[in-house]
């Protein structure tokens, strides 16, 4: 349960199978970029969570699904991804609680490094990252190569 600036009674859970289609709407409502033929897609949705079942949490209010974060890991370093909260529910701690849960469930691996990339203009999220004690002076350079969907 989570109190915030308003009333509220949120609950952190494990997401299931069944709340993809809802976790799609949070991101969509949020605004975030995401590929529903490639990443986010069911089937890799799916795959992922059978991963990953202990770090990807949504945030419920009720039967709701009201904000979603996924963590992952490479056996080394855990990583938190796609953190989002609709609209209407923000500034009440969820985004927050829905981290700390992540957090906590990679480094329950025996993870002692937790990552996440912020986009440079989610000024609310860096403050976020921040706000929990990440640090955002790690000079690296990220580079990626994409294989295109269906190769």
């Amino acid at each position: 349960m989570i109190r915030g600036n308003q009333p509220t009674d949120i609950t952190i859970r494990p997401a299931t199978v069944r709340d993809y289609a809802a976790i799609v709407e949070v991101w969509r409502a949020s605004g975030s970029h995401f590929d529903l033929q490639g990443r986010e897609s069911e089937v890799a949705y799916r795959r992922q969570l059978r991963q990953f079942p202990e770090s990807y949490l949504v945030a419920a209010d009720g039967n709701r699904v009201v904000g979603v974060v996924l963590g992952s890991h490479d056996a080394r370093k855990g990583w938190i991804n796609r953190l989002a909260v609709l609209p209407e529910f923000r500034r009440r701690g969820i985004a927050a609680a829905l981290v700390i849960g992540c957090d906590a469930a990679l480094r329950a691996k025996g993870l002692d490094i937790v990552c996440a990339l912020v986009e440079s203009h989610n000024t609310a999220s860096a403050q976020l990252f921040t706000h929990l004690g990440y640090g955002k002076d790690v000079p690296v350079l990220y580079f990626r190569k994409v294989t295109p969907p269906g190769r």
